[in-house]
């Protein structure tokens, strides 16, 4: 017999999918801004329902939230990283979501273009192994390649558990010091990573690796994009690689509904590395197991 708990799961997942559809360009609104999109008194009126389809789903994911989340990123602290033309506002948002999920955000980083420039790989190659050295034998494998070796260094920095609070504070100072990765002043480190991805694209090797490492070394990473510009291409691609299996995805970061489904990947990646959630993705778009 299906219980109330599940009946509700259910429809909330619905008006999610419907919501996200509509938002993302997947309903009316995708017609919007189109040279040869009718002008009809009745095509407008079509628009304007869109619209309040649209207002409805950020007005039911927002309420909607508390609930969701019941609480469950209590005392598991997210670090954020954010890529180069990530978007404050959207950032901002995300922060405040993991914190109605009883989440704290221990702090930003943000990772510099020369972190992602397939022009900068000599640096980020240099710097990686004279970290790894001064890290010691066994902490980053030595035939890591270069951006899983950087991933695993910016994710001890931000994340891991395996080194010591001053190795930690030495790397933080490292990256900051060859321009890959700004740290906050005081930043505590948090065994969830949410990334959010910005709006120039960057190769999915670089992305991938870099993400591998991270995972490596982070009880959970989510990396969240937007449905535009350069971030969606990064996102598609970034699907298509391994590092997908353990790391979760989700598109539409720019969205209350989006910002919602990202703080629930968080929750879930807890248990459950993985998942490509959102209007595009493969496992559907709101993960609420």
């Amino acid at each position: 017999m299906i219980s109330y708990r599940h009946h509700v799961v259910s429809l909330v997942a619905v008006f999610l999918a419907l919501a996200v559809g509509v938002a993302l360009g997947g309903g009316p609104l995708g017609e919007l801004g189109r040279d040869d999109a009718p002008t009809s008194a009745s095509a407008r009126v079509d628009q304007q329902q869109a619209r309040r389809t649209v207002d409805f789903g950020e007005q039911f994911a927002a309420a909607a939230a508390p609930t969701l989340y019941a609480d469950r990123l209590h005392d598991h602290p997210v670090a954020i990283l954010t890529l180069p033309g990530a978007r404050r506002a959207v950032v901002s948002a995300l922060s405040a979501q993991v914190e109605q999920a009883g989440g704290t955000v221990t702090g930003t980083f943000q990772a510099e273009r020369s972190l992602v420039a397939a022009s900068e790989k000599s640096l980020v190659d240099t710097l990686g192994s004279q970290l790894m050295t001064q890290l010691g034998h066994g902490t980053v494998p030595a035939d890591s390649s270069t951006y899983d070796r950087i991933g695993r260094l910016v994710g001890l920095a931000l994340s891991g558990s395996q080194v010591s609070d001053d190795q930690a504070d030495s790397l933080r100072q490292s990256l900051a010091g060859a321009d890959l990765v700004t740290s906050p002043d005081t930043a505590s480190r948090a065994p969830l990573v949410l990334v959010v991805l910005g709006r120039d694209g960057v190769d999915p090797a670089i992305l991938s690796g870099l993400f591998s490492g991270i995972d490596a070394v982070a009880s959970g990473v989510v990396v969240a994009g937007l449905t535009d510009s350069g971030a969606a291409g990064d996102l598609r691609a970034l699907r298509a690689e391994p590092v997908a299996d353990h790391v979760a995805t989700v598109d539409g970061a720019e969205s209350a509904v989006g910002q919602v489904t990202t703080v629930l990947a968080l929750a879930r990646s807890l248990k459950v590395p993985g998942g490509s959630f959102g209007a595009s993705g493969s496992d559907g778009a709101v993960p609420l197991g």
